[in-house]
C-alpha cells in the first residue's frame, strides 16, 4: 500500500483524490490546501486527514506526494518533499521560469527520490495505440505530426494573469505530446498568435489562438493548433503522417451513435472539456506511477521531460514576441 500526501485541494486534486481512494494498491493519508475546508472535505470524502505541510512530510508512513497545488508552489513543494524522502507524483509545470526549474530537478536528484510529472495526455488509450503504431512502423518515417488541441471556452481571467500564457500553461501538453512522437528534439520554434476569443485576454498580456511549428534537426515537422474557444466541445486530435501511410487519433464522444437522415448526419459532439475526456488517462498514470514505486523503476514522464517542455514554450513565446523562427534553448 502506497500512502500519498496530496497538496491540492481543487478541481484537478478532485480527481487525483479519487484516483487515490479507488486504487487498491494506495491510499490517502493527508490533504494539504491553503484553503483548510476545501481540504476537510476532500479528506473526509476519502479517507483522509488534513494537516499542513511541515506535519505530513515529517510522517514517516507518507510514501509519496502528490502535487496537484498552484503552479507557482511547484518547485517549493517538490524540494521540500525531495528532502524529506518522499516519491513525487507532480501536476505540469514544475515552474514558469527556467532557471527555477533546473534548480528544483538538482534538488530532487541530489535526493535520489522518484519522480514523475503529470502529462496525462500519454497515458490517454487512443494516444497509447497510436505511438505503439508509429513504433511498430505502421507510417514508415514519421514525416509531419499535428496536434490540435482546442478549449470550449476560455478560463476566467484572473486565472489568465497567473498562468504563464498560453504556450505555457495550455500548450505544453502538445509540447510535451511533439516531443513523445517525433521522438526526435525540436531545436527550432516558429510561433504566431493573436487574440480573437476575447479581448481582455490581451489586455491581461496574453493570447487566445496560437499556430506554432516545430522543426528537428532531421526536419522533422509539427504543427500545432490552439485556441480557448470550441463552440462544439472540447477538440482533442493528433494525426502522425510518414513515408508508409498515415495514424489518426480523433475526437472522442460520449456515444458513437450516428443519425442519418433527411435533415442530415447527426452524432455527439466531442466531450465538453479534460475531465470527461481523460478520465482513463488519469487513472492509468497513478497506476504506472504506482507500479514503478513497488518495482523501483524510473518513472515517465520525468523532469527532464517537464523542463524540455517548458523549453519549447519558452522558445515559442521568443518567437511570436520577436515575429521570427527561434532556436531551442536546452
Amino acid at each position: 500500500m502506497i500512502n500519498f500526501c496530496q497538496f491540492g485541494a481543487g478541481r484537478i486534486g478532485q480527481i487525483h483524490a479519487a484516483n487515490i481512494a479507488a486504487n487498491r494498491r494506495a491510499s490517502l493519508r493527508y490533504v494539504v490546501d491553503v484553503h483548510e475546508a476545501a481540504a476537510k472535505r476532500l479528506a473526509d470524502e476519502y479517507g483522509g486527514t488534513t494537516a499542513d505541510v511541515g506535519a505530513a512530510l515529517a510522517d514517516p508512513e507518507v510514501d509519496a506526494v502528490l502535487i496537484a497545488s498552484s503552479t507557482d508552489t511547484h518547485a517549493d513543494l517538490m524540494e521540500r518533499s525531495a528532502k524529506a524522502g518522499k516519491a513525487i507524483y507532480c501536476e505540469k509545470p514544475i515552474d514558469l521560469d527556467m532557471q527555477r526549474v533546473k534548480t528544483c530537478l538538482e534538488v530532487v536528484d541530489a535526493a535520489g527520490v522518484p519522480l514523475m510529472l503529470g502529462f496525462n495526455r500519454r497515458f490517454d488509450p487512443s494516444f497509447l495505440a497510436l505511438k505503439a503504431g508509429v513504433r511498430a512502423g505502421r507510417v514508415g518515417s514519421v514525416e509531419m505530426v499535428q496536434i490540435v488541441s482546442r478549449d470550449p471556452g476560455p478560463p476566467p481571467i484572473e486565472y489568465i494573469k497567473v498562468s504563464g500564457g498560453l504556450f505555457r500553461d495550455m500548450m505544453i501538453h502538445d509540447f510535451d505530446i511533439a516531443r513523445w512522437l517525433l521522438d526526435e528534439e525540436p531545436v527550432e520554434v516558429y510561433a504566431n498568435a493573436c487574440c480573437l476569443v476575447d479581448s481582455k485576454i490581451g489586455d491581461a498580456g496574453d493570447v487566445d489562438t496560437a499556430a506554432v511549428t516545430l522543426r528537428t534537426a532531421s526536419g522533422k515537422l509539427c504543427q500545432i493548433s490552439n485556441s480557448r474557444r470550441a463552440v462544439y466541445g472540447y477538440d482533442q486530435r493528433i494525426e502522425v503522417f510518414g513515408s508508409a501511410g498515415m495514424l489518426q487519433a480523433e475526437n472522442l464522444r460520449p456515444t458513437s451513435v450516428v443519425h442519418s437522415g433527411a435533415e442530415g448526419i447527426h452524432s455527439d459532439p466531442p466531450y465538453n472539456f479534460f475531465l470527461e475526456r481523460y478520465p482513463q488517462a488519469y487513472k492509468a498514470e497513478l497506476d504506472h506511477f504506482i507500479d514503478c514505486l513497488e518495482t523501483k523503476t524510473a518513472p515517465s514522464p520525468t523532469g527532464n521531460d517537464g523542463a524540455a517542455a517548458l523549453a519549447l514554450a519558452e522558445a515559442a513565446v521568443r518567437s511570436y514576441a520577436e515575429r521570427r523562427a527561434v532556436e531551442v534553448e536546452v
